[in-house]
């Protein structure tokens, strides 16, 4: 199969990156962009794994010179995909993860990148659970919170336009359906049903509007 960009995405909180880690565990013919942020590192977050953490001079610098594919300004930081790291993955005959925030694949998108790149929305399974790991990291002050709530809501509503959805009501379930996603090339649409994927939307929402 030809080497493909996957964009995997989710509102802040929605198990996109612990999804990742767990395809990227399974599967070698799936490498990862390492994004650069101008964000501090959380603990444990190593730098060059988690991300290449920079300050917010590099990354203009970076910007000028024309690096990244893509990048997005986020709940006060930035987040870039670098070009370098996506052609590494694809010129070793592997399909490359982008861990993305909904801004940024906007952006690649609209570039038409040949071939399509694969979509992919992760939901968590309640508005409740979301906000109940948003909330359990404890390291953002009520603002920041706040912030990711509000842009939650304008992802979640973009987001539901796209050709696969997930809902990670169950771990290993999600990777699997991830997987199946990227092996058909994104040629099947996998989405829950309107009514569920309707529910579950108004109750996420609603929750973000809480806080927000």
């Amino acid at each position: 199969m030809t080497p493909r960009i996957v964009i995997l995405s989710a509102p802040s909180g929605g198990g996109k990156t612990t999804i990742s880690e767990a395809l990227r565990a399974r599967r070698k013919d799936i490498g990862y962009s390492v994004s650069a942020t101008t964000r501090k590192p959380r603990p444990g977050e190593v730098d060059g794994k988690a991300y290449h953490f920079v300050t917010r001079a590099e990354f203009d610098r970076m910007i000028a010179a024309g690096e990244f594919l893509e990048w997005a300004e986020y709940a006060g930081n930035r987040y870039g995909t670098l070009k370098r790291e996506v052609d590494a993955v694809l010129q070793a005959g592997r399909h490359v993860l982008l861990d993305i925030e909904v801004q940024g694949a906007r952006q690649i998108w609209k570039n038409a990148v040949v071939p399509r790149p694969i979509r992919i929305f992760i939901l968590p399974p309640s508005g409740k659970g979301w906000m109940e790991r948003l909330t359990g990291r404890e390291t953002e002050s009520p603002e920041s919170l706040a912030r990711r709530a509000q842009r939650a809501i304008g992802e979640i509503q973009e987001a539901t336009a796209w050709e696969n959805i997930v809902v990670n009501d169950d771990l290993e379930r999600a990777v699997s359906e991830v997987s199946q996603i990227i092996d058909e090339g994104g040629a099947k649409v996998h989405r829950p049903s309107i009514q569920d994927l309707n529910r579950l939307v108004q109750d996420m929402m609603s929750e973000a509007t809480r806080v927000s």
